[in-house]
């Protein structure tokens, strides 16, 4: 059994078929922006206390009315069957049993109703791109509504298709026989609509989902603090800093480092998401004490689902957790609440 999440990725690269795995993997251009995102994190150091009897720590948090027992949530990855033959019903069991949040891509290969009864204690929340055409766009939520998912996380950076030079070398352009992005079934029915793209999305589309639905909109994709600023006007319930794994623009700078102003441009007013380069539990409390309120974990989970299915998930999730706990013990802090920004030095 792998012991670490690049252990992880290692074992998934053997067993994937080689097209998938450079889908999976690949990001933009030249892939600055996804190497740049685990290189920062290995930039930032942890300056430990010591002798604060703090105990056991406690790493649970509640976002947006949803309890997840460590502070780390599954972020909305595409194809999962592309994996592992359950896809995404496999992953939502792990992530019932770890305790955590579920992001559904709404590109997901298996439907969020039948994600949802898979995993009946899971916390789904709905991961949105917002559609030219508003009524297609609204059945989309009323069907993450209806199967139960508690937040919409709304993806906003890419008004265009990221430019994937490994998918193009590949030729991977569609999915296999029998497999559909289950979310985009118009009406029901056997026909499946393309995601569309449109460089025309803007704050009014999202003031338009304010309207259409009372649950928490999460906005992702967030890299500059003007823009985060702007959410708080629009009503937004959160921000997830985002550069979509390095597979939308290149060259974007690393989460970890745009964290800290977007969490001074929030001032407290809502919890704050980060994703990209998260490979250890080192990496999740340096998020966490630069002001992260949680974050999310896309690749690692799909290297899990593809060594092992859902027993790989619940390994990678469980890994994650215990790598929390150990470095919050050695940290000397007796919950991840106790973060503060002074526990990080830049090397």
């Amino acid at each position: 059994m792998p012991a670490t999440i690049r252990e992880f990725e290692a074992v998934a690269r053997d067993r994937l078929d080689p097209a998938h795995y450079d889908y999976f993997a690949g990001g933009a251009g030249d892939e600055v922006t996804v190497r740049a995102n685990e290189a920062a994190f290995a930039r930032l150091a942890l300056l430990p206390r010591v002798l604060r009897g703090a105990g056991s720590p406690e790493i649970g948090v509640t976002l947006l009315g949803s309890r997840a027992e460590m502070p780390v949530l599954v972020a909305p990855t595409a194809f999962h069957r592309l994996a592992d033959p359950e896809g995404e019903k496999a992953t939502a069991r792990a992530v019932a049993a770890a305790g955590t949040i579920m992001i559904v891509s709404m590109a997901a290969t298996v439907a969020v109703e039948d994600v949802a009864a898979a995993a009946p204690g899971a916390t789904l929340w709905f991961q949105l791109y917002v559609q030219p055409d508003m009524a297609f766009t609204e059945a989309i939520v009323r069907r993450a509504e209806a199967a139960g998912c508690a937040a919409l996380v709304v993806t906003v950076d890419s008004p265009a298709r990221g430019r994937r030079d490994r998918e193009v070398r590949r030729g991977f352009d569609d999915l296999p026989e029998g497999m559909r992005c289950e979310n985009l079934r118009d009406d029901g029915g056997e026909s499946v609509r393309p995601i569309v793209m449109s460089p025309a999305i803007s704050w009014e589309h999202v003031d338009a989902l304010r309207r259409m639905t009372r649950l928490p909109l999460v906005l992702k994709g967030v890299t500059h603090p003007a823009d985060a600023r702007l959410a708080l006007e629009h009503g937004v319930s959160a921000v997830y800093v985002s550069n979509h794994g390095g597979r939308q623009l290149d060259t974007v700078p690393a989460t970890v480092d745009l964290l800290p102003d977007i969490v001074a441009a929030v001032r407290g007013a809502v919890p704050v998401l980060v994703d990209g380069g998260i490979r250890r539990g080192t990496d999740v409390v340096k998020a966490l004490a630069l002001g992260a309120s949680a974050v999310a974990v896309g690749r690692p989970v799909v290297w899990g689902l593809a060594a092992d299915g859902e027993c790989g998930v619940a390994r990678v999730l469980g890994l994650l957790r215990d790598e929390v706990e150990h470095a919050l013990t050695l940290c000397g802090l007796a919950s991840s609440h106790d973060l503060e920004p002074g526990l990080v030095r830049r090397c």
